[in-house]
């Protein structure tokens, strides 16, 4: 197989380890477990696809892919938890105010790259929130209000939930796959 047909994320490495959030948890249990739930139901939607299948428009006239929700998750990740509620001055990804479609319209750049991208900031992310409180604050860019790191995870939970139907969508017309 060549570099361009080989699945970046293997069907074999995902299969059966994604675990549900636990019933009885406590708040922030709840949070953290739903979180990264959804971060590998996002995985597994993109499982066994070769590059060039990820960054498929499979639902015209819409331009979204798997890579471009791909790249948007791995930006709002850095975004909401290093940027926006740790004050890392880290730059944007895949996002400018020149192009602030850029995640989704741009799909250059190499996709295993992207997931290795993802994994890093979302383990980042975890230990943001295994370092912090529920009610630690960090400051809204946009206003210097502040926000509340269980905020941030719910936004993250939604943000989440959001592209993971638009994930089963495009994945559906590519190869015909769904599931949870």
């Amino acid at each position: 197989m060549t570099e361009h047909t080989t699945p970046v994320v293997s069907p074999a490495r995902l299969t059966g380890d994604r675990i549900d959030p636990s019933p009885v948890a406590d708040e922030r249990q709840a949070l953290t477990e739903t979180l990264d739930y959804y971060r590998r139901t996002f995985e597994l939607k993109c499982a066994g696809l070769d590059p060039a299948r990820l960054s498929e428009r499979s639902v015209p006239p819409s331009t979204l892919t798997l890579h471009g929700l791909l790249r948007h998750l791995t930006g709002v990740e850095r975004w909401w938890f290093r940027i926006q509620f740790a004050g890392e001055d880290v730059p944007n990804l895949y996002y400018s105010d020149d192009d602030p479609e850029q995640d989704f319209a741009s799909l250059d750049g190499d996709v295993g790259e992207a997931f290795s991208l993802w994994h890093e900031e979302c383990e980042l992310a975890r230990q943001i929130v295994a370092a912090s409180s529920l009610d630690d604050t960090g400051t809204r860019v946009s206003t210097g209000e502040p926000i509340k790191l269980r905020w941030v995870m719910l936004r993250m939970i939604g943000e989440y939930a959001r592209h993971i139907g638009q994930a089963d969508l495009v994945r559906e017309r590519i190869d015909g796959a769904t599931g949870e």
